[in-house]
């Protein structure tokens, strides 16, 4: 009797968590919106799991706000699927960096307020290996391991149209890696806007 008092005093309910061994691996508080599970009974037999107060099993996570239950709505048919800023996915390939040159057109103005919010992100992004005017690693700086990188202005770079420059900060081109993961599509075109005013210098 008494070891029966004793696990009963384990036992979740309301507020009470009761004891059991890594709990936030069983007690997930957001939809999973890979597994659905409709049925508001699942997860009541086993009484020592379910913890939830709202009456429904330990693991029905269906949302019944949404059409059949679902907890991710599926996306219109035969769309396309915008960046917060309303860019489309970028989907020229890596090995394609004549096509982006020729057809990638910046969608941002060219203005002062472009043009400092660049600056900042080329002071973050790039300044370490082109140097702060982009004409390559400052003397004696850190980024002078990187031998090789040209200047904006060499015969190579001057010419790069926006496409081209934005293709590379996103795919990476010779010892330059992809930046994609690190910058935002809307970031990489401030960028390519402050790349093109040094270009000029």
């Amino acid at each position: 009797m008494a070891v029966g008092a004793a696990l009963s005093a384990c036992g979740a309910g309301g507020d009470n968590p009761g004891y059991e061994y890594a709990p936030n691996m069983y007690h997930a508080v957001p939809y999973e919106p890979l597994k659905q599970i409709v049925d508001p009974e699942a997860g009541t037999a086993a009484e020592w799991l379910d913890a939830n107060s709202d009456g429904h099993g330990e693991y029905y996570n269906s949302n019944p706000l949404n059409p059949y239950g679902m907890t991710m709505r599926v996306p219109p048919a035969n769309t396309v699927p915008r960046t917060k800023g309303g860019y489309l996915p970028y989907r020229i390939p890596k090995d394609s960096l004549e096509v982006a040159s020729a057809t990638a057109k910046n969608p941002l103005p060219n203005t002062n307020a472009v043009l400092a919010e660049g600056q900042i992100l080329y002071g973050r992004f790039c300044d370490h290996c082109h140097g702060g005017n982009g004409q390559g690693p400052d003397e004696g700086s850190v980024g002078e391991v990187f031998a090789g990188v040209p200047s904006y202005s060499s015969a190579a770079v001057k010419n790069a149209t926006e496409g081209h420059i934005f293709h590379v900060i996103t795919h990476g081109k010779g010892r330059m890696a992809a930046h994609a993961s690190q910058i935002g599509v809307e970031d990489r075109w401030k960028i390519v806007r402050y790349v093109q005013k040094l270009q000029n210098q």
